[in-house]
This record gives C-alpha cells, structure tokens and sequence, in this order.
C-alpha cells in the first residue's frame, strides 16, 4: 500500500473511532440500554429487544448481498458475499432466543419494524443500490463493532439479571464470540476499498448515519 493510501486509510480508522465513541456514549442514554447497564432490564424489555431486532436482522444478508453485485472490485466482492453468508440465518437465533424468554414464535415472526428499524433498512437498501458502495464498510464496522464490543457483555448482564439460561440469549453470545473475525475481515476490506479521501470520508459519513439510525431503532421500539 503506497504512503498516501495508507494516509487516507489511516484517516477512515479514526474517523471510525470517534463515530464509534459517541454511538457508545449516547447508546448508554437509550431508555431499554439504560436499565439494562443498570441492573434494572425486566424480561418484558428483553423480549421486546428481539422482538424489534429480529424484524430489521432478518434483512442484513440481503442489503449486504446487495452491495456485494454492485462492487466491482473482486476480492472486495468475495469479502462481502462471506460476510452475507454468515449473517443472514442470525435471525432464527432471535427467534429462538424470543421463544426461551417465554415469547410466542408465531408472534415474533409476524411483526412488523418500527419506525427506527424502518429508517435503518430504508438506508441500507438505498445506499447498497449504489455504484460501488464501499461506504457501506462504514455501516459494517457500527453493527459489527456493537456485536464485538458490547453484545458479550450484554448477553452476561441479561442472562443474571433475569435469570435465564443460555439458550436465551445466544444470539448476543454468538456476537460477542465472533464478531471479532468479522472485524478482521472489515479490517481486510478498509485496506482494500480506501484508495484516496473521498472514500474515506464516505466510509465515515456511513458509519454516522448508521449508528444515528441503529439508536433511533432501538429508542423506538414497539413503534410501528
């Protein structure tokens, strides 16, 4: 990797880190996230958790699949492709997590997005659809870094607060276990797709929008 592109890559990983710093704080002002860092998360929140998640979750494999025909790129097409591969059955873990919460299959299935997820889907279709959508590795690295970063420890925290066993919670667990060779992979494809300082402020400018629109998913849920 020539100087200036290592320059433009290294601007897009600090661009990142500062849009992953606010997404945290302001996470921990979340009403749902709030009770949970509290000690205070009761199981009719969690329930509603999976509910909201699993009805945006159920589309991830398909925007990243759709961003992965648009690329022209090869070997940043086969890394998107891998990543839709192992993402777009995560949402049986949700089902299957709502279920040993106490929560009903049928019901979980036939919701509806709320008005976040909506907005969240909204953008990531739209901007997958996109020639060469490569800051879609900004959206990525939020959902991603939220899996890696914060959903082990959430998935602890449930488990003792409410009492439940692993079987409820093994879609955060599963998260937290792996998502660090995803970030391996997003690693991979930021050297890759970074090639001057529009892409790299386009990478950012994903990443802001989705941690704006994921928070906005889980202040709303149960808002449809």
């Amino acid at each position: 990797m020539s100087d200036g592109r290592s320059l433009h890559v290294e601007a897009a990983q600090r661009g990142l880190a500062r849009v992953w710093i606010d997404f945290e704080s302001a996470l921990a002002t979340v009403p749902v996230i709030a009770r949970l860092l509290g000690g205070r998360l009761r199981i009719e929140d969690y329930r509603s958790l999976l509910f909201n998640l699993r009805q945006q979750v159920v589309e991830g494999g398909r925007w990243i699949s759709r961003a992965a025909s648009n690329l022209s790129h090869e070997e940043l097409r086969s890394l998107f492709i891998r990543h839709a591969a192992a993402e777009h059955r995560d949402y049986r873990l949700l089902e299957d997590n709502y279920v040993a919460a106490g929560g009903d299959r049928d019901v979980i299935r036939s919701g509806a997005k709320n008005i976040g997820s909506e907005a969240l889907s909204a953008f990531m279709f739209h901007a997958a659809s996109r020639a060469e959508p490569v800051g879609m590795l900004g959206a990525m690295f939020v959902i991603e870094g939220l899996g890696n970063r914060l959903a082990g420890p959430w998935a602890a925290a449930i488990r003792d607060q409410l009492g439940l066993g692993e079987d409820a919670v093994s879609f955060l667990a599963y998260h937290g276990e792996n998502d660090a060779d995803h970030l391996a992979m997003f690693d991979d494809a930021l050297a890759l797709a970074v090639t001057d300082e529009a892409v790299a402020v386009d990478v950012v400018r994903h990443a802001k929008v989705v941690a704006r629109l994921y928070r906005l998913q889980l202040e709303e849920l149960d808002n449809v």
